[in-house]
């Protein structure tokens, strides 16, 4: 391979980047980003690095769950906790229903930027440059908020570390103790189906507490019990961002991005020879890649190849997007292939984004059922071939949205209106997602 710098990506062809219409403001603010401290360590994702090992070898779960992009309008401590109470409600679901440890990854603190299939898009009769993510420009649909603003990546710079200063405080200072599981439910899913399912398995965990401290067990001097490992992931799609917070570690002189403890590489950025694998490549970070129906399984032989040539089990995950009605025939080959090849993957289920379509009245949804039917399919294949299905990546929010239709409490076209806030894509609201960690704990019992 070339000789690889955070600035090689350059001499690749470039997918996804906004057209900055003012190339020494950019080169101003990504000088600015790269003398900012970093926002996670190297340490931490090495720690990550190897807790996915774990999930390759079968031996975890990964639970990957967050916004669809976060928002700069819509931003407050109240909306960081409710999304980390959902996904600590479904970790303890998945774990108490499985038997099997769960790793806690949350599209958080940098998940501001979204790629785009048009560079233009219209809305009310007017062409309008796409929205691409607070990080990039405005959702509003006026032309000159639609003007990609490099000033915007200092402000998800920022923003992302306040995230990571209130999530470090949630998961470390009791929050995330295990004497709370019952203040994680929130009061519009407890009296949901299942909502009464999680109180069940809360009222079983106090009972196995207070047994524990009746037996003399001094369950204060286990750390596991009050405080809990939560990282952080987001697509690495604005490269200048990305190279800008690229620190190289001063204990392995390894490099590593330090904006997330994982990034991954998006279905439209995957060429082997393009810019963003390029990047990737050459951090030490976990890195996720997701792979939609027409992959092939010498792509991803590939990219294994090109990501991880020393084979590091936890270095990379494969996260497939198929859809449910594609999975079962689409997901085999890769698979095969990456097994025949000896690669050490981790193979991931993101069932939501080949599932998504627009209804009747005009808004991008998705179907409970396609989604559980997509997991489902996933599952099957991994069963029968024998190999491990290791994760869930999944679009949520802790809000009492209605942006995904089904669900045990079902949410109809019409109530679609109701509560649709989401800056892009459809996302699962808390009721539905603690309903998702059930059905996937019955299949990882199965």
């Amino acid at each position: 391979m070339s000789e690889w710098s955070p600035r090689s990506w350059k001499d690749r062809p470039v997918e996804q980047q906004p057209d900055w219409p003012d190339a020494e403001a950019l080169e101003r603010v990504v000088k600015s980003l790269g003398a900012l401290p970093p926002l996670v360590f190297a340490g931490e994702a090495r720690k990550l690095t190897a807790k996915l090992g774990e999930v390759a070898a079968g031996r975890a779960f990964l639970l990957q769950a967050g916004d669809c992009a976060e928002s700069f309008s819509d931003y407050s401590a109240d909306s960081i906790r409710d999304k980390l109470k959902v996904i600590l409600q479904m970790a303890v679901v998945l774990t108490y229903g499985s038997g099997v440890p769960v790793v806690k990854l949350g599209r958080i603190a940098g998940q501001f930027a979204k790629p785009r299939s048009s560079p233009t898009e219209t809305v009310d009769g007017v062409e309008l440059p796409s929205f691409r993510g607070h990080i990039v420009n405005d959702d509003a649909p006026i032309a000159a908020l639609r003007v990609p603003d490099p000033d915007r990546l200092i402000a998800a710079y920022h923003q992302s570390a306040s995230t990571l200063n209130l999530l470090r405080a949630f998961t470390t200072g009791g929050f995330a103790d295990l004497s709370q599981v019952h203040a994680w439910n929130q009061e519009f899913v407890t009296t949901s189906t299942a909502g009464r399912r999680y109180e069940a398995i809360a009222a079983e965990i106090d009972r196995a507490l207070r047994f524990m401290r009746a037996c003399g067990i001094e369950l204060e001097a286990e750390a596991s019990l009050h405080q809990v490992d939560f990282w952080t992931s987001h697509e690495a799609l604005i490269l200048g961002y990305e190279e800008a917070l690229t620190r190289e570690d001063s204990l392995t002189n390894d490099w590593y991005d330090c904006s997330a403890h994982m990034l991954w590489i998006g279905e439209r950025t995957r060429a082997v020879d393009g810019a963003h694998v390029e990047f990737l490549r050459g951090v030490h970070n976990p890195v996720g890649v997701k792979l939609g129906p027409t992959a092939t399984g010498a792509e991803a032989v590939a990219l294994c190849e090109t990501l991880n040539p020393d084979r590091v089990p936890g270095r990379i995950t494969l996260i497939s997007r198929m859809g449910a009605k594609t999975v079962e025939t689409a997901l085999p080959p890769l698979i095969q292939a990456v097994s025949d090849a000896g690669h050490p993957v981790l193979w991931v289920c993101d069932p939501m984004h080949a599932n998504t379509f627009t209804s009747e009245n005009g808004r991008k949804t998705r179907h409970f059922e396609d989604v559980l039917g997509e997991i489902r399919g996933f599952f099957a294949v991994h069963k029968a071939l024998g190999t491990w299905p290791g994760g869930v990546h999944v679009e949520l929010t802790g809000d009492d949205v209605t942006e995904c239709l089904g669900g045990a409490e079902e949410v109809f076209e019409d109530d679609l209106p109701l509560r649709y806030t989401t800056t892009c894509d459809p996302r699962l609201n808390a009721r539905q997602s603690i309903d998702l960690a059930f059905r996937v704990a019955e299949l990882l019992r199965a």
